[in-house]
């Protein structure tokens, strides 16, 4: 047997979540891809990067590896349903004015093709479906480098004031 390791580093992830009740989603949307404030940790745990920030949309990109297998050698099914959690949820959140956040209600996801650590880059892409000022609905779809589809999602979020 050999060892492997992978180390994961993060910063403060109340430096953006203390910010966050002072600007709509969109404008914090677009700071955390920018760079205004460090990424959520669970980016760095999940190998994703936020691509692409517009209202009702966002992108991101996921690079699974070992790391995130399961018993029988493959890509759990956890590390799609939460790329796919994390697009619907932040393209729920550019739909919002200041003061407002959002946490997921159910989602589900569609598993239609396997993933291994040799699949490559995955991107991941959330659209509102309906915004809502108390819940909000969102579609995610995760594609493979070729562009095929491995896992789509559907989620029910909910909508709430956050701050003082």
């Amino acid at each position: 047997m050999t060892d492997r390791t992978k180390t994961v580093t993060w910063e403060d992830p109340m430096i953006g979540a203390a910010a966050m009740p002072t600007m709509s989603g969109l404008e914090y949307m677009r700071a955390l891809q920018e760079g205004t404030f460090p990424p959520p940790p669970i980016l760095h745990l999940m190998n994703m990067d936020l691509l692409e920030v517009s209202e009702g949309r966002v992108a991101f990109t996921a690079q699974p590896d070992e790391s995130h297998y399961n018993p029988i050698g493959a890509v759990h099914g956890g590390f799609a349903c939460t790329v796919l959690d994390s697009v619907a949820g932040c393209a729920v959140q550019t739909t919002l004015p200041q003061g407002f956040g959002y946490t997921s209600l159910e989602i589900k996801v569609n598993y239609l093709a396997g993933i291994t650590a040799t699949t490559g880059p995955l991107t991941a892409v959330g659209t509102v479906v309906k915004p809502g000022k108390r819940v909000a609905f969102a579609e995610g779809v995760l594609t493979d480098g070729t562009g095929r589809v491995v896992a789509t999602a559907s989620s029910t979020l909910l909508v709430f004031p956050i701050g003082g």
